[in-house]
């Protein structure tokens, strides 16, 4: 399914805030860490069936390290910022702060992405370029 050492990173596909951060993190995943499929895709319900994940909980992002361990909301955000490149692993310092803090301020703007970014009618198509990096395609 996914190559050996991949994170998979499941995301609200008809979200045009998610599908810009999916595309933010393409641009500066230079280890090549990660690959992608849409919380609506046949894959990503199954690996979410797989975790026994609460779908009700989530909302917006998931990350599955394979065979360790699954993060979401704030949490998923702070690990897939480790591995960019950039700056953007200071980011993690915030890991320190409670998960009920850090999900507060996560809730909030998942709860109005739609209204702040709108909704595609489907999921994104990536380029061909982009197409090996999806695992629901």
């Amino acid at each position: 399914m996914v190559e050996e050492g991949k994170k998979i990173i499941l995301f609200d596909g008809v979200c045009n805030l998610c599908n810009g951060a999916i595309n933010f993190i393409i641009k500066r995943d230079k280890k090549n860490v990660f690959r992608y499929a849409s919380l609506q895709s046949e894959i990503g319900k199954k690996l979410i069936a797989e975790r026994k994940i609460d779908t009700t909980q989530l909302d917006s992002i998931l990350l599955i390290d394979p065979k360790l361990a699954y993060y979401y909301k704030s949490t998923a955000a702070l690990h897939i910022a480790k591995q960019l490149s950039g700056l953007y692993p200071l980011l993690s310092v915030f890991l320190i702060f409670p998960t009920f803090f850090r999900d507060w301020i996560y809730n909030i703007i998942a709860k109005n992405r739609y209204k702040w970014f709108g909704k595609k009618e489907s999921c994104m198509i990536p380029t061909p370029e982009l197409k090996a990096l999806f695992i629901d395609q």
